[in-house]
């Protein structure tokens, strides 16, 4: 399978957030959108809340550093795919820059997330992920 077939489509967009709380209300409480699924990990120092309106979902993360977000920034945007493994593999071979030296796992959602990150060709972020 190539990776032209292994794309499905847009699985979410990524957006830090200075206020996770107040972000999460204005997101559903003002444009509708649900919060499908919300993690706090403190362990690993992470907090995610993921968030839908139709097919969209966005991916709220919070940020220390407010000059982080210029312009009101997205930070990468996640491809879904039908086999990380061979996305992974693929994406070694095209000599794209990685971001992740292996394939990631999260406990996100059900049975958890995986993920890679590389560079795009203007130094955007595209993840690549597979719900599992």
């Amino acid at each position: 399978m190539t990776i032209r077939e292994n794309i499905m489509g847009l699985q979410h967009l990524g957006i830090p957030t200075v206020d996770m709380e107040k972000s999460i209300a204005w997101y559903t409480e003002v444009l509708g959108f649900t919060n499908i699924e919300e993690k706090k990990l403190p362990e690993q120092n992470l907090h995610a809340a993921f968030l839908k309106k139709g097919n969209l979902v966005l991916e709220l993360y919070p940020t220390e550093d407010a000059s982080e977000r210029v312009h009101g920034h997205i930070d990468h945007v996640a491809l879904d795919v039908k086999d990380i493994q061979e996305a992974f593999a693929e994406m070694k071979k095209s000599g794209a820059t990685l971001l992740d030296t292996e394939i990631q796992t999260l406990p996100f959602f059900e049975k958890g997330v995986s993920f890679f990150t590389v560079l795009g060709p203007s130094g955007e972020k595209v993840e690549f992920n597979q719900f599992l």
